[in-house]
């Protein structure tokens, strides 16, 4: 084994061209008033590692362009499709009308394990919260359910664009697991 060079990675990676013939994965992720500048540029280059549809940003969440969303984000606010709602509530309600089912990453009385979601619950709008307060409770009331993730330390939660990371590329290979869809890094397939 050994570490590829910058030129092998590069070859494995899809244009700015063919960004919009790639099929996405139908989850959107709401961002409900996370206040973090860094937070967020992860949360965009996190999407767009996973080539998920889109990353709405509501409440005081920052916005781009800012250096310290670029910093982490790395460009990825020009390839992730973003839109800014007030409401995080406003935009779950969007969402969910048009056939979303919508799940929080919060620790609720309902939740399951974020690896238990069924691949029937996509199209998914993921909705993440604030880093002190979590997901908004008027967001938790219509959401279609609830994934968290298994903590076995003594703290009880993770940093939002961690927990986003590891809930989303689970999320993925969920949808991904159906065998319906193909997974393609350029030259090498994944199985």
């Amino acid at each position: 084994m050994r570490k590829l060079t910058h030129d092998e990675i590069s070859t494995r990676r899809i244009t700015k061209e063919a960004l919009s013939t790639v099929e996405r994965v139908p989850l959107v992720v709401i961002v409900d008033n996370v206040r973090s500048l860094y937070n967020v540029g992860s949360i965009f280059r996190t999407s767009d590692g996973a080539m998920i549809e889109k990353v709405v940003l509501t409440g005081f969440t920052p916005r781009p362009p800012r250096k310290e969303i670029e910093k982490t984000a790395l460009g990825a606010t020009e390839s992730v499709p973003w839109e800014y709602i007030n409401s995080p509530k406003e935009a779950a309600l969007r969402y969910k009308e048009t056939g979303y089912k919508i799940v929080c990453l919060e620790q609720t009385d309902e939740s399951i394990p974020y690896y238990q979601l069924a691949p029937s619950a996509f199209p998914v709008c993921l909705v993440i919260g604030n880093e002190l307060v979590g997901v908004s409770k008027e967001v938790i009331e219509i959401c279609d359910s609830a994934i968290d993730i298994p903590m076995f330390g003594l703290k009880h939660s993770l940093n939002v664009a961690v927990a986003f990371g590891i809930a989303l590329f689970e999320l993925c290979r969920i949808w991904r697991s159906n065998g319906t869809r193909s997974y393609n890094r350029g030259s090498v397939p994944l199985q």
